[in-house]
């Protein structure tokens, strides 16, 4: 072997080396979780409960960035886009992932070729909830209330979760009610309360403590059986339509080709979050049913969903 090919054989196994051990090191600086509603909804509060376990367990702050908009598909992009060094995640759902795609003029990303889906969390029923005033007493009321010329319903944002199943409930129960779009379910809420809208739809989990407070009410959940956090709710399967049940998912998700070595870090460290008695309890207060999903398995999940969906979010015709 020449003099020449030896330095530059040499110079590759240092580079290859060099590779591994920043590999190995992973992570050397914070993580973000890009969030895709504003802050105070459902995937903020999910977020927020698993930073800081996630940075003890990395050794590296975990941040958590709100990014919301278009069906959480500005959040998406921004993640789909970023390097595959994971250093930005996502804190996947239904909706940048299953539904929002599709609520947009053009879809952004692939929802399951173009992220790395690590870890799922948990799931979480989807909420009816009236202003104490001017919405209805209960769901079954929904209909004479929607006949008031422009009534309208809440949700976090165009293509969430909550604008489905209302297109889904004016479907099912023949109503006509204009959608109200927010950027996130806390704006949405500030609303509901103050009586701007009657009607809102949205994840339970930031909404119990309002409605034990008085300060919405609860009308029905989208599950086969009631929550225990509002045992007086009844689920939509008891009024009669069980078309309406659908739960939200919240997991970890990167761009694209995250390496093994990351993920393996990642879904390791999750799982071991998702089971600890503190995290538990935690899920258990703001109505998430844990769940622990590797990337396998959660990877198939998420395209399961997004073909599950598909026939709603057509029957819907969702406008941008």
């Amino acid at each position: 072997m020449s003099q020449r090919r030896r330095v530059a054989v040499a110079a590759a196994l240092l580079w290859s080396l060099q590779a591994v051990v920043a590999h190995a090191a992973w992570p050397e600086k914070p993580v973000r979780i890009v969030v895709t509603f504003a802050a105070g909804g459902a995937s903020d509060i999910v977020a927020r409960a698993i930073a800081d376990p996630l940075a003890r367990a990395l050794g590296q702050p975990v941040v958590v960035d709100n990014k919301p908009g278009a069906g959480g598909t500005i959040g998406g992009a921004e993640v789909a886009r970023a390097p595959a060094d994971g250093y930005t995640l996502m804190l996947s759902n239904s909706t940048p992932l299953s539904i929002g795609p599709w609520a947009v003029p053009r879809q952004p990303y692939d929802p399951v070729k173009q992220f790395t889906h690590v870890a799922m969390l948990g799931v979480a029923p989807v909420l009816f909830m009236a202003n104490p005033k001017s919405g209805p007493a209960t769901l079954k009321e929904l209909p004479k209330a929607a006949a008031a010329p422009g009534y309208t319903f809440g949700s976090g944002g165009p293509g969430s979760i909550g604008h489905i199943v209302g297109e889904m409930t004016k479907s099912a129960m023949k109503l006509q009610m204009t959608h109200v779009p927010y950027r996130g379910g806390a704006p949405m809420t500030t609303d509901l309360i103050a009586g701007t809208i009657p009607l809102g739809i949205d994840v339970i989990t930031a909404f119990v403590p309002m409605v034990k407070a008085g300060q919405i009410r609860g009308l029905a959940v989208t599950t086969r059986e009631r929550s225990p956090l509002l045992p007086d709710v009844p689920t939509v399967v008891e009024l009669g339509l069980p078309q309406l049940v659908a739960e939200n998912y919240f997991g970890v998700s990167g761009p694209a080709g995250l390496p093994k070595d990351v993920v393996d870090k990642l879904s390791h460290a999750l799982a071991d979050i998702v089971a600890d008695p503190a995290t538990v309890k935690r899920f258990t207060e703001l109505g998430v049913t844990p769940m622990k999903l590797g990337p396998d398995a959660f990877g198939a999940f998420v395209a399961k969903q997004v073909a599950d969906w598909a026939p709603a979010i057509k029957a819907a015709d969702l406008k941008p």
